[in-house]
């Protein structure tokens, strides 16, 4: 399945970015539910993470592993991120504008440079310290939070259990209400009813608003912060509504070259 832009069906392309310790795996649900759609897909590891791990976690890095999947695609995509992976893809959409046609930031709507982040630093060093790297407690959160299918698919990559101050310590040096602010492609906001990383959505919303960008914020009832494992029927319907958006209104150019993207008129609901 490749995309109108070489002549054929699915366009655009998705390219799937995880959550922090987590893998490609982790997108299986969606990754089956674009393919039965008949839509390219590809979900990327990040550096540290997945088939990358023991490689040190850099915020370039990441945004490099995610322009790498998005060429691999085509050269365009509409990028799917969350949590980590939410981060990545707003950052991802602020520098290279010209290859995201559309953005779904999922579990990712609090600034990451809240004052709580000098906490969650020091309690990430501390379980990066314990005889197992936190595996058993990793394991017994997996287990509570997940039905088992969802466990095996998050499990499926192995956990990276070591790059957690890492990821602290880059993502909380950027700004991401600035970096939404920055492109107009469309952009959906996508968080669990009862996710903690939710608090700044409106925010969120706002600027990309400012930024010229239509946006659609979606609450998913019952979810909580991997809203996509939580809820992977709930969260498949917006990530193929938004494929459908995206290719109404940025169709590829008739002469197979990439049309600029249109600005549909996305309501802002939740």
């Amino acid at each position: 399945m490749t995309s109108p832009e070489n002549g054929r069906p699915g366009w655009p392309p998705v390219v799937l970015v995880h959550g922090s310790r987590t893998s490609r795996s982790m997108w299986r649900a969606q990754l089956d539910a674009l393919r039965r759609a008949g839509v390219d897909a590809l979900a990327v590891d990040l550096p540290g993470h997945g088939a990358r791990r023991g490689e040190a976690f850099t915020l370039d890095g990441a945004v490099e592993a995610v322009v790498d999947g998005v060429d691999a695609v085509g050269g365009r995509a509409l990028v799917v991120g969350l949590s980590l992976g939410g981060y990545v893809a707003i950052e991802t959409r602020a520098r290279h504008p010209e290859r995201v046609v559309g953005l779904v930031a999922a579990a990712c709507s609090t600034p990451p440079a809240t004052r709580l982040r000098g906490g969650w630093l020091l309690l990430a060093r501390g379980i990066e310290r314990l005889p197992d790297g936190g595996a058993g407690l990793n394991q017994a959160l997996v287990d509570r939070a997940l039905t088992p299918q969802a466990a095996a698919d998050l499990a499926a990559g192995g956990f990276a259990l070591d790059v957690m101050s890492a990821i602290l310590r880059e993502v909380g040096a950027v700004d991401p209400v600035v970096a939404l602010a920055a492109a107009g492609t469309p952009v959906w906001l996508v968080n669990g009813r009862w996710d903690h990383f939710r608090l700044g959505e409106r925010a969120f919303a706002k600027a990309a608003r400012r930024g010229g960008a239509p946006v659609r914020l979606v609450v998913v009832p019952g979810a909580r912060h991997l809203v996509s494992l939580d809820a992977p029927v709930a969260f498949n319907r917006v990530l193929l509504d938004a494929h459908r958006t995206v290719a109404q209104a940025a169709p590829p150019a008739p002469d197979g070259g990439a049309a600029p993207p249109a600005r549909p008129g996305l309501p802002v609901r939740g």
